[in-house]
């Protein structure tokens, strides 16, 4: 099969690799909180490693969706960039079943007096 125009192709699949790569680097800064909250501030010297297992494949996953639907929408395909949004809502969906990016349970203070 031939392109009609290759090079335009070429740079319509380097324009989406990009976004998808910047997407990715979205997800991991938007969990660098709770990653540090769960590795390094556990509840008594306990690392949550269920921030790491679950928190940081679904949040790089989910930017990169992310991105994707909005590249995709701006491209005017509004069939594939509402595929792309049920999968986000599928993984925050995921998210929010497995309790993903919950930091450690923080100690309960009270007021001595």
């Amino acid at each position: 099969m031939e392109t009609e125009n290759p090079r335009r192709e070429a740079v319509v699949g380097t324009a989406g690799c990009v976004t998808a790569f910047a997407g990715a680097l979205a997800g991991i800064v938007l969990w660098a909180p709770y990653g540090k909250d769960g590795l390094l501030d556990g509840f008594e010297g306990a690392a949550n490693w269920d921030v790491v297992w679950y928190g940081l494949p679904l949040m790089v996953l989910g930017g990169i969706t992310t991105a994707l639907t909005v590249f995709t929408a701006v491209r005017g395909r509004w069939l594939r960039a509402l595929g792309l949004a049920g999968a986000v809502a599928g993984l925050a969906a995921i998210g929010y079943a497995v309790d993903a990016l919950a930091g450690p349970p923080r100690p309960e203070c009270y007021d001595p007096c």
